[in-house]
């Protein structure tokens, strides 16, 4: 594995805490547990080679969705007994593709493409969500337009489970387009369901990526720490935002992750 690197303490810990609380805000705001911010400071800010990048960034992502979800469940925005088969496949997800993410340790530059992939497919639809439209799910986060299958949601959840399992990424890029679009729920209701379900993927995902060797301690703790006081910022700011410019602010987000990663991969 290769050594992380050495960090110069004060200027080094004001960044990694600004970070942190910036990807708190972000995580907060949009209902995603803010790697969109993480990935790419601990990749190219830090230096940290992608699969600790990914466990440090996972585990920051875990105390954003335990703050942003607090907060959301405060402004009434989960709904918890609906989330449940979503939570229940989602952990059963993540806990297998963790297992698989050690054997992809050492294929780090593939583990860049597909984190790249990801972020490019989510831009595209929230591209195309952004743009005027007749007919939209209603934004106060009413009953969904139509009525689930029995295996709606468990499938959704598998989905998300994927991702923290296996890039290290957060399950937000899945949850709230998937709560919008197929459930029907209103963009602030989706934020806030998505990181109630995620907050459990994370913990899990943690777990496995710290007893795996691939957490960064002395990065992880001050932007875990950013990452709790900016997820409270977030979901206090979603309050007064127009759910169309929370569109917008996915599209941008992850259209700019996504090219990061996919040049990264094609550099070599």
């Amino acid at each position: 594995m290769v050594p992380a690197p050495t960090m110069t303490l004060a200027t080094d810990l004001l960044v990694l805490l600004c970070g942190g609380v910036l990807a708190g805000m972000v995580g907060g705001l949009l209902g995603v547990g803010g790697g969109v911010v993480l990935m790419p400071l601990l990749r190219f800010g830090v230096g940290l080679p992608t699969v600790q990048a990914a466990g440090t960034c996972i585990v920051a992502v875990f105390f954003t969705t335990l703050g942003g979800s607090y907060r959301h469940h405060r402004l009434g925005h989960v709904r918890w007994r609906a989330m449940v088969p979503v939570m229940v496949t989602g952990a059963a997800a993540t806990v297998v593709f963790s297992v698989l993410f050690h054997a992809l340790a050492t294929r780090q530059r593939w583990l860049d493409l597909g984190i790249g992939l990801v972020f490019s497919l989510i831009a595209a639809r929230m591209v195309g969500e952004a743009l005027p439209r007749r007919r939209r799910p209603r934004e106060a986060g009413g009953d969904p337009t139509t009525p689930p299958t029995p295996w709606t949601k468990p499938a959704i959840g598998v989905a998300a489970g994927a991702l923290p399992g296996l890039l290290g990424i957060g399950t937000g890029v899945v949850l709230v387009p998937a709560f919008t679009l197929v459930l029907g729920l209103g963009i602030k209701t989706a934020m806030g369901c998505s990181l109630a379900c995620f907050c459990c993927n994370a913990l899990i995902s943690s777990a496995f990526k710290l007893a795996q060797g691939f957490v960064v301690l002395d990065v992880a703790l001050p932007v875990c720490l950013g990452t709790l006081l900016g997820a409270n910022l977030g979901a206090l700011a979603n309050k007064r935002l127009a759910a169309a410019w929370v569109r917008l602010l996915f599209a941008a987000l992850f259209t700019y992750v996504a090219f990061k990663f996919i040049l990264l991969f094609a550099g070599g």
